[in-house]
């Protein structure tokens, strides 16, 4: 019955290949991470590939996109220069794991497309700025949106002050992916509708407790959730305690 389920929701791509959560790699290559798998709504594959804390790759229609690419991160490494070059690099922010030149250098070719915010462009003397409620058409059948991204608890507001730092919501051939960035429940949520699949950080004092993403999960209502950014928070009872909401959660390696 479960496998059913499985392949019911697949026609509606937002779940992986029938009767798998994940996808591992068959051989030792440039991926060995763990792979998920959605369709767009002309029937489009695209695959999110769980690198390292917020650093996220994915693949559509032959274009290679990157979120927060990092090298290194505590005791991980990703090996960049093992991975095709990106079309599309966004980056939300400042910090060192978000923002790393070294990956972004190995990541470009001629034709790639750094999208990040003010600060970012500033420090690295390139690429495309966009502003809290800026929209860009990124290229047929794809849009980013910049959203607000930053903390509102008291003694937290230094760490990501409003205005300074982006999420994105990316919108592939339909299929609407909202990337928070490092945020907390901000009232801005709100006014973000309609997403198929989000990326919540978990990791207090800088992003937000597990009872604040729970929150925000409840007000975005995301078909599919990934808590990212989480560290050694425990995100382990999510999937449980949004069950009863008919918010898929997932957890993977985002630590």
């Amino acid at each position: 019955m479960r496998k059913i389920l499985t392949c019911l929701l697949a026609t509606l791509g937002l779940t992986t290949a029938c009767g798998q959560q994940s996808q591992k790699p068959q051989a030792a290559d440039a991926d060995t991470y763990e792979v998920d798998v959605f369709k767009t709504k002309s029937g489009k594959t695209v695959k999110f590939h769980a690198l390292v804390h917020a650093s996220i790759r994915m693949e559509y229609d032959g274009k290679e996109i990157q979120i927060d690419p990092v090298t290194k991160l505590g005791n991980k490494t990703i090996d960049y220069s093992a991975m095709p070059k990106a079309n599309y690099i966004f980056v939300t922010h400042e910090h060192g794991d978000h923002f790393d030149k070294e990956a972004i250098r190995l990541l470009s070719a001629d034709g790639t497309r750094l999208v990040t915010n003010r600060r970012c462009a500033d420090m690295l003397g390139s690429g495309e700025v966009m502003a809290n409620g800026d929209k860009m058409q990124i290229a047929d059948g794809f849009t980013v949106e910049a959203v607000p991204a930053y903390n509102i608890t008291e003694g937290r507001t230094q760490f990501h002050p409003a205005g300074r730092d982006n999420g994105y919501i990316l919108t592939i051939d339909g299929l609407r992916v909202y990337i928070a960035g490092d945020t907390e429940d901000i009232p801005e949520m709100a006014s973000i509708k309609d997403i198929d699949i989000a990326f919540l950080p978990c990791n207090q004092p800088y992003t937000m407790t597990t009872d604040q993403l729970l929150k925000a999960a409840r007000i975005i209502r995301p078909k599919v959730l990934f808590p990212y950014h989480y560290g050694q928070t425990d995100v382990t009872k999510l999937p449980a305690q949004l069950q009863a909401d008919g918010i898929d959660v997932r957890i993977r390696h985002y630590e």
